[in-house]
Parts: structure tokens; sequence; C-alpha cells
């Protein structure tokens, strides 16, 4: 932007409780706007700017719905001028002798930001009936003679935007759907791309910010790839060290060693699931009072097993493109995908020997010729499955918080019926992840172009579901 006042603004004006708020939350990305389902949740004007890297791209300004629009119009009549290109100075004058008047407070917010040059989107519920007590209030910002474009926001079920849509065409240059609720950033670049064409003044303007935040978008996919292939191969060549007494581990060493080491590639998902959530923007979702369901389904769980990993063909199909198939390594498959460590804690005796479960879902050995300096080395992962459970999990986490409106309030919800690994990364991709999954399984160095065919194979797949 030229300089520091030469942005965009938009007043987000109309009646009261017809989701004013949410779109000034959905396209300001800011999740801190207030929003709630009675009417008058928004009393005063605040202004909602749009940073990128630190630069205002536009300001959008949250208003009070109208609430004497009919009282406004008879005043604004009363003292009408003799040519319309005098009208708004008949608004500003108003505002100047009623500021300070509390029956008009919520019309005096709503227009001081237009009448200091903010554009006009004004927004109504398309599910409910159309009704001339609406040409009141558009009457009213018509005589301010700012540029105007109305959204039709679907709040309910019903659909009458025919309707609205020949009223609406009378009073604002332009009409467009636009559900706060839904909107993809797609949805989002294709509405700027209608406010470009409101005034000649804003086009340049318009098209530079659509630029700048398809760049800022694009380095949001970028992260969110770089710090799920981060996590993921830091989570698969992970090793845990921990001294035993005698020459072979007791029951209750190799318990804690399994524990502390599942804790740990545990704590490497939370840390992903918050670097996310501060890529995205999504700021308020832990504050939620339902935490996200994935969250509540436990990484090494059955449960997430099921969800985010492979079905048994394709784990067959990938573990023998891998060479892991094979004799023995067919429980490499099946048994060390399963996540129920504590039932085979149970039956362990002890000695690396006897700990065919464990030995089919970690690498163990047992290190040292003295006793009391001897080690315990649980890692790493051996499971063909447990490295598509975790890109599994971390893409879809990502793709609900990429996806997510910043309109919305609720929890994140969980659907498994939306997400299934073997579509989102097909077998042709696998074949090229397993080329850095069976260097990670071997701890073996893996070199600059695997890790980068890696990082296309993520990037795909994630753009598949964003």
């Amino acid at each position: 932007m030229k300089d520091r006042d030469s942005y965009p603004k938009f007043a987000v004006v109309g009646h009261p409780n017809k989701g004013k708020s949410s779109i000034v939350s959905a396209l300001a990305h800011d999740d801190s706007v207030q929003i709630g389902n009675t009417p008058g949740t928004t009393q005063i004007k605040r202004g909602f700017p749009l940073r990128v890297d630190g630069k205002i791209v536009y300001e959008l300004f949250d208003t009070p719905g109208f609430q004497r629009a009919r009282r406004i119009l008879a005043w604004l009549k009363e003292h009408e001028p003799v040519s319309a290109d005098k009208r708004a100075d008949t608004i500003r004058k108003f505002i100047h002798n009623f500021r300070d008047d509390k029956r008009f407070r919520d019309e005096i917010e709503l227009l001081e930001p237009i009448m200091n040059g903010a554009g006009i989107i004004y927004v109504v519920d398309a599910s409910k009936p159309y009704g001339a007590e609406y040409e009141i209030e558009m009457e009213i910002l018509r005589w301010t003679g700012q540029p105007s474009m109305a959204i039709l926001n679907l709040i309910g079920d019903e659909d009458y935007r025919e309707d609205w849509s020949r009223a609406l065409g009378q009073y604002f240059r332009l009409v467009r759907t636009f559900n706060p609720l839904t909107a993809k950033f797609k949805n989002h670049i294709e509405l700027l791309e209608s406010i470009a064409q409101l005034k000649e003044d804003w086009t340049e303007q318009i098209k530079e910010a659509i630029e700048i935040l398809k760049r800022f978008h694009n380095q949001k996919i970028d992260r969110t790839v770089e710090i799920i292939i981060d996590t993921t191969i830091k989570s698969l060549s992970y090793i845990y060290r921990q001294r035993i007494k005698s020459k072979n581990a007791t029951k209750e060493e190799y318990r804690i060693a399994f524990e502390r080491y599942r804790r740990e590639i545990i704590k490497y998902e939370k840390k992903l699931e918050k670097d996310i959530l501060e890529i995205w923007k999504h700021k308020n979702i832990d504050k939620a009072e339902t935490p996200p369901l994935i969250n509540e389904i436990g990484l090494f769980s059955k449960e997430s097993e099921s969800i985010f990993g492979l079905s048994q063909r394709e784990l067959i199909l990938t573990g023998a493109s891998a060479g892991a198939i094979g004799g023995a390594g067919i429980d490499l498959a099946f048994s060390g995908s399963t996540f129920f460590l504590g039932s085979i804690i149970g039956g362990i005796i002890g000695g690396v020997g006897a700990m065919v479960g464990y030995d089919n879902l970690y690498n163990i050995k047992i290190l040292g010729q003295k006793i009391g300096k001897r080690e315990l080395i649980v890692g790493p992962i051996k499971s063909v499955n447990f490295p598509y459970i975790l890109l599994g999990r971390a893409l879809y986490y990502s793709s609900l918080l990429a996806n997510r409106s910043h309109a919305m309030r609720d929890s994140l919800e969980l659907d498994d019926r939306e997400f299934s690994i073997e579509r989102v990364i097909d077998s042709d991709m696998r074949k090229k992840l397993e080329k850095v999954h069976s260097k990670l399984r071997e701890q073996k160095e893996v070199k600059e172009e695997l890790l980068e065919e890696y990082r296309k194979v993520i990037l795909e797949s994630f753009k598949k579901l964003i």
C-alpha cells in the first residue's frame, strides 16, 4: 500500500442479527470479533484491519444494526436538499445534530465510518422473506452516496435470494451470495474481486490486496507442510535411552521406557497442533468449552489407527513395496500397526527376545557390558502403518483449520466419513514416502533429494484437502 491510510475501508451494515459480525470475522480473518445470536450484540462500531506482514490490506467496520431507520429517513426528507448531490451533506448534518442523542446512537455509529469514506457492505438474511421495511434503511444508505454492495447471507434453510436480488438491485451496485460460516479462501477472493468493481479508485488497491492474500495463503500452506514433515521425521526417528540395573530389563523398566517413548512423540504432535493454530490464526479454538475431538482420540489408540491408518490390503501393498513384507514381516505390518501396548506389557517375561509384540512396533536394544551402565534403547518405530497414522492426523487436523472460517465459534469436530488417508495419499505417492520411511526405520541418512520428493507428496496431499 502506498501510504499508511490508503487501504480500502468497508462498513458492514444492516438490520440486527443478520450475520454482519460473522462476515467481518470471516473477511478479517479474526476470530476475536464478538458474535451473538441475540440482537444488539454489536453496540458500537469497531474496526478490524486485516494485516499481512505488518501491513494493513483493508479494514472492516463491524457496526450496530439499524434501530430507528423510519424516524431518521423522515428527518432526512424534511431537510431534503434541492439536488441529489447534496444528500450526503444532509446525512452529515444529521450526524452532527444527533451525535449525543442516545436514541440514534446505533445509526450514528454505523453512518460515521461511511461518511468518513468507507464503502458499504449491506447484509441481509436471504433465508427469510423479503420485506418492504428494509427499503427504509437501504434508502438511508443510498443517501450517503458511497459505493455499495449487498451480501445475501443464508442463515436458515429457506432460500429467498431471487426476491431479495430483485429488490436489492435497485439500491446497490452489486449483489452477491456469501456464507461467512462455510466460506473458504476461494470464496473470499471471489468476493474481493467483486468489491474491486465498486469504485475505480479501489480497483488497483483491491487487486494488490488479492495478490498479497494469495501469496500469504501459499506461505501458510508451505509452512504447514514444513511443520508436518518436520514433526513426522522427528517422531519416526526418535530414540529413547534408559539405564537398566541388571543384565535384562525388568517388566517395570520396559513399561517406563515405552511410556516415556510414547509421551515424547505425543509432545511432538501437540506442538504441531499449536503451531498450525498459529499459522492459520485461530486463536480462540483452544478456549472453546469442548476441546478438538481429534485430541480425544489418542495417537496410539486403536481408534486412531482405524480412522487415520491404512487398510489391511493397502498395508500389505505398502509394506511389500517397502520390502517390509516377507516371512515375519507380515507381523510387522499387522501386529505392529496396533497400539494397545498395555496388553502386550502384561506378557513380558524379561529380555528382548521374549518381546515379539514390542519388537514388531519398535527397534529395541540393550547395549553395554557393565551392570549399571547397560541401556535399554527404544526406537525408532518399525511399524509400516504408524507413519500414515501420524500423517493422517496431521493432514486432517491442518485441513480443518485451513478450511475453517474465522466466523465459526464451535469446537473442531471429527467426522471419519470425511477422511481417508488412502484417498489423500495414493499407492504411487506412498511408494515415494516409503523411501524416506524405510531410511528412518533403518536409522540411515535421508538424502536431500528424497526429502524434496517427500515434501512434494505431502504438499499435493494437503492441497487435496483444502
